[in-house]
Protein backbone atom coordinates (compact mmCIF):
# COMPACT_ATOMS: atom_id res chain seq x y z
CA UNK A 1 0.00 0.00 0.00
CA UNK A 2 0.98 3.73 -0.67
CA UNK A 3 2.49 5.16 2.72
CA UNK A 4 0.55 7.91 4.75
CA UNK A 5 1.56 11.08 4.57
CA UNK A 6 1.91 13.39 7.33
CA UNK A 7 1.49 17.00 6.47
CA UNK A 8 2.81 18.51 10.03
CA UNK A 9 5.44 16.59 11.95
CA UNK A 10 4.36 15.38 16.07
CA UNK A 11 6.90 15.75 18.91
CA UNK A 12 8.55 12.28 19.36
CA UNK A 13 9.73 12.10 23.29
CA UNK A 14 11.60 9.00 23.25
CA UNK A 15 12.60 7.67 27.11
CA UNK A 16 14.22 5.11 28.90
CA UNK A 17 14.91 0.88 29.75
CA UNK A 18 12.23 -1.42 28.34
CA UNK A 19 10.35 1.16 27.08
CA UNK A 20 12.34 2.30 25.04
CA UNK A 21 12.86 -1.26 23.12
CA UNK A 22 9.05 -1.22 22.72
CA UNK A 23 9.03 2.22 20.84
CA UNK A 24 11.37 1.37 18.57
CA UNK A 25 10.05 -1.83 17.93
CA UNK A 26 6.62 0.19 17.37
CA UNK A 27 7.87 2.10 15.22
CA UNK A 28 9.55 -0.32 12.96
CA UNK A 29 6.90 -2.82 12.62
CA UNK A 30 3.19 -0.76 13.26
CA UNK A 31 4.44 2.68 12.00
CA UNK A 32 6.87 3.17 9.84
CA UNK A 33 5.81 0.38 7.11
CA UNK A 34 2.32 1.96 6.45
CA UNK A 35 3.04 6.31 7.12
CA UNK A 36 5.71 8.06 5.77
CA UNK A 37 6.24 9.57 9.70
CA UNK A 38 7.30 12.79 10.11
CA UNK A 39 8.37 13.78 13.72
CA UNK A 40 10.17 16.47 15.96
CA UNK A 41 12.48 13.88 17.76
CA UNK A 42 13.70 14.52 21.11
CA UNK A 43 15.95 11.78 23.09
CA UNK A 44 14.42 12.03 26.74
CA UNK A 45 16.84 9.37 27.92
CA UNK A 46 18.27 10.00 31.68
CA UNK A 47 21.28 9.52 30.35
CA UNK A 48 20.76 12.74 27.40
CA UNK A 49 18.71 14.64 29.68
CA UNK A 50 21.93 14.69 32.25
CA UNK A 51 24.14 15.76 28.99
CA UNK A 52 21.99 18.57 28.73
CA UNK A 53 21.35 19.84 31.76
CA UNK A 54 17.91 18.66 30.79
CA UNK A 55 17.82 21.40 28.51
CA UNK A 56 16.20 18.89 26.13
CA UNK A 57 12.77 18.32 28.44
CA UNK A 58 12.35 22.08 28.60
CA UNK A 59 12.64 22.30 24.48
CA UNK A 60 10.20 18.95 23.73
CA UNK A 61 7.94 21.12 25.84
CA UNK A 62 8.13 23.89 23.99
CA UNK A 63 8.32 22.16 20.95
CA UNK A 64 4.81 20.60 22.01
CA UNK A 65 3.32 24.07 22.39
CA UNK A 66 4.24 24.68 18.97
CA UNK A 67 2.43 21.74 17.05
CA UNK A 68 0.00 21.16 19.38
CA UNK A 69 0.37 16.92 19.28
CA UNK A 70 2.79 14.86 21.25
CA UNK A 71 4.09 11.10 22.19
CA UNK A 72 6.30 10.48 24.81
CA UNK A 73 8.19 7.63 25.91
CA UNK A 74 8.01 6.50 29.39
CA UNK A 75 11.11 8.17 31.51
CA UNK A 76 12.90 7.62 34.64
CA UNK A 77 12.65 9.91 37.47
CA UNK A 78 15.91 9.80 39.21
CA UNK A 79 16.63 8.49 43.02
CA UNK A 80 19.68 8.45 44.94
CA UNK A 81 20.33 4.84 43.24
CA UNK A 82 19.69 5.96 39.82
CA UNK A 83 21.86 9.26 40.36
CA UNK A 84 24.85 6.65 41.13
CA UNK A 85 23.67 3.72 38.41
CA UNK A 86 23.91 6.82 35.60
CA UNK A 87 26.61 9.06 37.25
CA UNK A 88 24.22 11.61 37.37
CA UNK A 89 25.36 15.49 37.78
CA UNK A 90 22.58 16.00 40.01
CA UNK A 91 18.54 14.58 40.52
CA UNK A 92 16.73 15.55 37.72
CA UNK A 93 13.28 16.36 38.11
CA UNK A 94 10.99 14.15 36.71
CA UNK A 95 10.27 15.14 32.64
CA UNK A 96 6.68 14.82 33.12
CA UNK A 97 6.64 17.32 36.11
CA UNK A 98 8.14 19.91 34.04
CA UNK A 99 6.30 19.25 30.65
CA UNK A 100 2.85 19.20 32.59
CA UNK A 101 4.14 23.10 34.38
CA UNK A 102 5.26 24.10 31.05
CA UNK A 103 2.12 23.10 29.36
CA UNK A 104 -0.44 23.72 32.19
CA UNK A 105 -1.76 20.47 31.57
CA UNK A 106 -4.09 18.01 33.02
CA UNK A 107 -3.65 14.17 32.83
CA UNK A 108 -6.53 12.25 31.66
CA UNK A 109 -6.09 8.66 32.33
CA UNK A 110 -8.27 6.10 30.88
CA UNK A 111 -8.32 1.78 30.93
CA UNK A 112 -8.10 0.48 27.44
CA UNK A 113 -11.03 -2.19 27.86
CA UNK A 114 -10.48 -5.79 26.10
CA UNK A 115 -12.63 -8.70 25.91
CA UNK A 116 -11.32 -11.51 27.90
CA UNK A 117 -10.06 -9.08 30.20
CA UNK A 118 -12.48 -8.68 32.79
CA UNK A 119 -12.75 -5.47 35.56
CA UNK A 120 -12.79 -6.39 39.15
CA UNK A 121 -16.20 -4.14 39.33
CA UNK A 122 -18.69 -6.58 37.36
CA UNK A 123 -21.05 -4.15 36.37
CA UNK A 124 -17.93 -1.80 35.25
CA UNK A 125 -18.51 -2.21 31.32
CA UNK A 126 -17.08 1.02 29.63
CA UNK A 127 -13.80 2.90 30.39
CA UNK A 128 -13.46 5.71 33.51
CA UNK A 129 -11.21 8.32 32.43
CA UNK A 130 -9.46 9.61 35.77
CA UNK A 131 -8.67 13.71 35.17
CA UNK A 132 -5.86 14.50 37.30
CA UNK A 133 -5.37 17.95 38.40
CA UNK A 134 -1.47 18.45 38.62
CA UNK A 135 -0.66 21.31 40.67
CA UNK A 136 -0.01 22.18 44.07
CA UNK A 137 -2.00 19.71 47.20
CA UNK A 138 0.00 17.61 49.33
CA UNK A 139 2.85 17.82 46.46
CA UNK A 140 3.85 21.26 47.03
CA UNK A 141 3.56 21.41 50.49
CA UNK A 142 5.22 22.64 53.76
CA UNK A 143 5.55 20.66 56.71
CA UNK A 144 6.79 21.19 60.16
CA UNK A 145 7.17 18.66 63.04
CA UNK A 146 6.35 20.29 66.18
CA UNK A 147 8.27 19.54 69.12
CA UNK A 148 5.85 20.30 71.94
CA UNK A 149 3.26 22.97 73.14
CA UNK A 150 2.91 26.03 71.31
CA UNK A 151 0.86 27.84 68.62
CA UNK A 152 0.94 27.37 64.80
CA UNK A 153 -0.59 29.62 62.76
CA UNK A 154 -1.39 30.84 59.06
CA UNK A 155 -0.03 33.74 58.51
CA UNK A 156 -0.85 36.12 54.98
CA UNK A 157 1.50 39.29 53.94
CA UNK A 158 -0.43 41.04 51.64
CA UNK A 159 2.07 43.25 49.09
CA UNK A 160 0.16 46.19 50.61
CA UNK A 161 -2.20 45.91 53.52
CA UNK A 162 -3.17 44.49 56.70
CA UNK A 163 -1.73 41.16 57.72
CA UNK A 164 -4.06 37.77 58.21
CA UNK A 165 -3.19 35.60 60.91
CA UNK A 166 -5.68 32.08 61.47
CA UNK A 167 -5.33 29.63 64.27
CA UNK A 168 -4.27 26.06 63.07
CA UNK A 169 -3.92 24.78 66.35
CA UNK A 170 -2.71 25.11 69.81
CA UNK A 171 -0.36 22.53 70.76
CA UNK A 172 -0.19 20.81 74.61
CA UNK A 173 2.17 18.03 73.29
CA UNK A 174 4.84 17.23 70.56
CA UNK A 175 2.48 16.79 67.05
CA UNK A 176 3.00 17.48 62.77
CA UNK A 177 1.13 19.98 60.68
CA UNK A 178 0.99 20.79 56.62
CA UNK A 179 0.36 23.08 54.61
CA UNK A 180 -1.10 23.11 51.24
CA UNK A 181 -1.71 25.87 48.56
CA UNK A 182 -3.11 25.85 44.82
CA UNK A 183 -4.26 28.82 42.40
CA UNK A 184 -6.87 30.16 40.69
CA UNK A 185 -5.24 30.41 37.78
CA UNK A 186 -4.29 26.40 38.08
CA UNK A 187 -7.90 25.58 38.96
CA UNK A 188 -9.53 27.40 36.05
CA UNK A 189 -6.82 25.74 33.39
CA UNK A 190 -7.97 22.23 35.01
CA UNK A 191 -11.34 22.88 35.27
CA UNK A 192 -11.37 24.27 31.37
CA UNK A 193 -9.30 21.50 29.88
CA UNK A 194 -12.00 18.60 31.85
CA UNK A 195 -14.74 20.68 29.83
CA UNK A 196 -12.74 20.69 26.91
CA UNK A 197 -11.61 16.80 27.17
CA UNK A 198 -15.56 15.89 27.60
CA UNK A 199 -16.80 17.73 24.69
CA UNK A 200 -13.64 15.95 22.53
CA UNK A 201 -14.51 12.58 23.97
CA UNK A 202 -17.80 13.34 24.17
CA UNK A 203 -18.54 12.16 27.58
CA UNK A 204 -20.26 12.91 30.73
CA UNK A 205 -18.13 15.24 33.46
CA UNK A 206 -18.13 14.55 37.08
CA UNK A 207 -16.40 16.32 39.36
CA UNK A 208 -15.63 15.34 43.16
CA UNK A 209 -14.32 17.35 46.36
CA UNK A 210 -15.26 17.04 50.02
CA UNK A 211 -16.22 21.33 50.29
CA UNK A 212 -18.83 20.41 53.13
CA UNK A 213 -15.56 19.98 55.14
CA UNK A 214 -13.11 21.93 53.04
CA UNK A 215 -15.20 25.26 53.37
CA UNK A 216 -12.73 27.67 51.53
CA UNK A 217 -10.04 25.04 49.67
CA UNK A 218 -12.12 22.53 48.32
CA UNK A 219 -15.04 24.77 47.97
CA UNK A 220 -12.86 26.96 45.58
CA UNK A 221 -12.30 24.30 43.22
CA UNK A 222 -16.49 23.72 43.05
CA UNK A 223 -17.06 27.20 42.40
CA UNK A 224 -14.48 27.54 39.84
CA UNK A 225 -15.79 24.86 38.04
CA UNK A 226 -19.48 26.03 38.79
CA UNK A 227 -18.57 29.68 37.40
CA UNK A 228 -17.05 28.34 34.19
CA UNK A 229 -19.71 25.70 32.96
CA UNK A 230 -22.50 28.36 33.83
CA UNK A 231 -21.01 30.83 31.73
CA UNK A 232 -19.19 28.73 28.80
CA UNK A 233 -19.58 25.80 28.81
CA UNK A 234 -23.50 24.82 29.41
CA UNK A 235 -24.78 25.55 26.31
CA UNK A 236 -21.97 23.66 24.32
CA UNK A 237 -22.45 20.70 26.78
CA UNK A 238 -26.19 20.59 25.71
CA UNK A 239 -25.55 20.84 22.35
CA UNK A 240 -23.27 18.15 22.36
CA UNK A 241 -25.83 15.76 24.62
CA UNK A 242 -23.45 15.33 27.93
CA UNK A 243 -23.71 16.34 31.13
CA UNK A 244 -21.95 18.16 33.95
CA UNK A 245 -22.18 16.60 37.53
CA UNK A 246 -20.96 18.03 40.71
CA UNK A 247 -20.98 15.98 43.62
CA UNK A 248 -18.87 15.19 47.22
CA UNK A 249 -16.14 12.52 46.66
CA UNK A 250 -17.61 9.91 49.13
CA UNK A 251 -20.75 9.80 47.15
CA UNK A 252 -18.81 9.82 43.76
CA UNK A 253 -17.28 7.23 45.10
CA UNK A 254 -20.40 5.17 46.11
CA UNK A 255 -21.98 5.98 42.73
CA UNK A 256 -18.90 4.99 40.59
CA UNK A 257 -18.69 1.50 41.99
CA UNK A 258 -22.40 1.05 41.16
CA UNK A 259 -22.10 2.31 37.63
CA UNK A 260 -20.92 0.85 34.27
CA UNK A 261 -18.77 3.91 33.60
CA UNK A 262 -18.22 5.97 30.50
CA UNK A 263 -17.29 8.73 31.74
CA UNK A 264 -14.74 11.56 33.08
CA UNK A 265 -14.13 11.73 37.13
CA UNK A 266 -12.43 14.91 37.77
CA UNK A 267 -9.99 14.46 40.63
CA UNK A 268 -8.21 17.22 43.00
CA UNK A 269 -4.33 15.75 42.65
CA UNK A 270 -4.24 13.44 45.40
CA UNK A 271 -7.62 12.00 44.99
CA UNK A 272 -6.68 11.60 41.62
CA UNK A 273 -3.55 10.00 42.06
CA UNK A 274 -5.36 7.43 43.82
CA UNK A 275 -8.04 6.64 41.70
CA UNK A 276 -6.47 6.28 39.17
CA UNK A 277 -4.55 3.40 40.52
CA UNK A 278 -7.70 1.98 41.86
CA UNK A 279 -9.03 2.16 38.46
CA UNK A 280 -6.14 0.78 36.76
CA UNK A 281 -5.55 -1.90 38.48
CA UNK A 282 -9.73 -2.77 38.79
CA UNK A 283 -9.49 -2.66 34.94
CA UNK A 284 -6.56 -5.24 34.34
CA UNK A 285 -3.31 -3.51 34.78
CA UNK A 286 -1.61 -0.10 34.34
CA UNK A 287 0.13 -1.57 30.99
CA UNK A 288 -3.48 -1.54 29.58
CA UNK A 289 -4.15 2.30 30.35
CA UNK A 290 -4.00 5.37 28.82
CA UNK A 291 -2.33 8.79 29.56
CA UNK A 292 -2.86 12.19 27.56
CA UNK A 293 -1.97 15.56 29.24
CA UNK A 294 -4.14 18.36 27.72
CA UNK A 295 -3.63 21.81 28.23
CA UNK A 296 -5.88 24.33 27.80
CA UNK A 297 -4.89 26.04 24.76
CA UNK A 298 -5.45 22.78 23.17
CA UNK A 299 -1.99 21.11 23.43
CA UNK A 300 -2.06 17.20 23.59
CA UNK A 301 0.75 14.69 24.83
CA UNK A 302 -0.26 10.92 24.72
CA UNK A 303 2.05 8.49 26.88
CA UNK A 304 1.56 4.94 28.53
CA UNK A 305 0.76 5.27 31.90
CA UNK A 306 2.85 3.21 33.25
CA UNK A 307 6.55 3.37 34.35
CA UNK A 308 10.16 2.14 31.94
CA UNK A 309 9.88 -1.71 33.02
CA UNK A 310 13.00 -1.72 34.42
CA UNK A 311 12.94 -5.26 35.87
CA UNK A 312 12.43 -6.71 32.10
CA UNK A 313 15.19 -4.32 30.55
CA UNK A 314 17.74 -5.85 33.14
CA UNK A 315 17.04 -9.34 31.59
CA UNK A 316 16.78 -7.62 28.24
CA UNK A 317 20.62 -6.70 28.70
CA UNK A 318 21.47 -10.13 29.78
CA UNK A 319 20.28 -11.61 26.74
CA UNK A 320 16.94 -12.90 28.45
CA UNK A 321 13.30 -12.88 26.73
CA UNK A 322 10.70 -10.86 27.92
CA UNK A 323 7.12 -10.63 27.55
CA UNK A 324 6.41 -7.21 28.00
CA UNK A 325 2.92 -5.76 27.63
CA UNK A 326 3.04 -3.18 24.37
CA UNK A 327 -0.24 -2.03 24.18
CA UNK A 328 -0.63 1.43 26.22
CA UNK A 329 2.73 2.38 23.91
CA UNK A 330 0.78 1.26 21.42
CA UNK A 331 -2.07 3.28 22.22
CA UNK A 332 -0.02 6.59 22.81
CA UNK A 333 1.19 6.31 19.85
CA UNK A 334 -2.06 6.20 18.17
CA UNK A 335 -3.43 8.55 20.25
CA UNK A 336 -1.21 11.17 19.10
CA UNK A 337 -1.44 9.68 15.52
CA UNK A 338 -5.25 10.30 15.53
CA UNK A 339 -5.45 13.86 17.11
CA UNK A 340 -2.50 14.87 14.68
CA UNK A 341 -5.25 13.22 11.44
CA UNK A 342 -7.84 15.20 13.17
CA UNK A 343 -6.23 18.24 13.43
CA UNK A 344 -4.66 18.57 10.11
CA UNK A 345 -8.02 17.00 8.38
CA UNK A 346 -6.49 13.78 7.76
CA UNK A 347 -8.64 10.99 7.54
CA UNK A 348 -6.38 8.14 6.11
CA UNK A 349 -4.53 9.24 8.99
CA UNK A 350 -7.50 9.11 11.70
CA UNK A 351 -8.35 5.67 10.25
CA UNK A 352 -5.04 3.88 10.48
CA UNK A 353 -4.46 4.89 14.07
CA UNK A 354 -7.99 3.23 14.45
CA UNK A 355 -7.58 0.29 12.52
CA UNK A 356 -4.25 0.13 14.82
CA UNK A 357 -5.82 0.28 18.29
CA UNK A 358 -8.15 -2.40 16.75
CA UNK A 359 -5.72 -4.38 15.24
CA UNK A 360 -4.28 -4.47 18.84
CA UNK A 361 -7.09 -5.60 20.42
CA UNK A 362 -8.19 -8.46 17.99
CA UNK A 363 -4.69 -9.62 18.54
CA UNK A 364 -5.76 -10.08 22.30
CA UNK A 365 -8.95 -11.16 21.73
CA UNK A 366 -8.07 -14.17 19.13
CA UNK A 367 -5.40 -15.26 22.19
CA UNK A 368 -2.70 -14.07 21.57
CA UNK A 369 -0.90 -12.08 24.31
CA UNK A 370 1.96 -11.18 26.43
CA UNK A 371 2.09 -12.96 29.90
CA UNK A 372 0.93 -10.55 32.70
CA UNK A 373 -2.48 -10.79 30.00
CA UNK A 374 -2.52 -14.52 30.22
CA UNK A 375 -2.48 -14.54 33.74
CA UNK A 376 -5.58 -12.61 34.44
CA UNK A 377 -7.90 -13.71 30.90
CA UNK A 378 -11.20 -15.35 31.05
CA UNK A 379 -9.86 -16.43 27.41
CA UNK A 380 -9.57 -20.66 27.38
CA UNK A 381 -5.52 -21.84 26.42
CA UNK A 382 -3.62 -18.30 25.33
CA UNK A 383 -0.91 -18.21 23.34
CA UNK A 384 1.57 -16.57 25.59
CA UNK A 385 4.01 -14.06 23.43
CA UNK A 386 7.52 -12.29 23.69
CA UNK A 387 7.75 -8.87 23.44
CA UNK A 388 8.76 -8.80 19.58
CA UNK A 389 6.56 -11.67 18.72
CA UNK A 390 3.62 -9.86 20.37
CA UNK A 391 4.24 -6.91 18.21
CA UNK A 392 5.01 -9.20 15.31
CA UNK A 393 1.92 -10.52 15.65
CA UNK A 394 -0.18 -6.99 15.79
CA UNK A 395 1.14 -6.32 12.62
CA UNK A 396 0.01 -9.36 10.99
CA UNK A 397 -3.44 -8.45 11.88
CA UNK A 398 -2.99 -5.55 11.48
CA UNK A 399 -2.27 -5.76 7.57
CA UNK A 400 -5.26 -8.34 7.07
CA UNK A 401 -7.14 -5.25 7.91
CA UNK A 402 -6.26 -2.62 5.37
Amino acid sequence: MKKISMQTPLVEMDGDEMTRILWQMIKDELLLPFIDLNTEYYDLSLVHRNETDDQVTIDSANAAKKYKVAVKCATITPNADRMKEYDLKKMWKSPNGTIRAMLDGTVFRSPIVVKGIQPCVKNWKKPITIARHAYGDVYKNAEMVIPGPGKVELLYVPEDGEEQTLLIHDFKSAGVVQGQHNLDCSISSFAKSCFEYALDTKQDLWFSTKDTISKKYDHRFKDVFADLYENEYMDKFKKAGITYFYTLIDDAVARIMKSEGGFIWACKNYDGDVMSDMVSSAFGSLAMMTSVLVSPDGCYEYEAAHGTVQRHYYRHLKGEETSTNSVATIFAWSGALKKRGELDGNREMVEFADRLEKATLATIEGGRMTKDLALITTIKGPEILNSRDFILAIREMLESRI
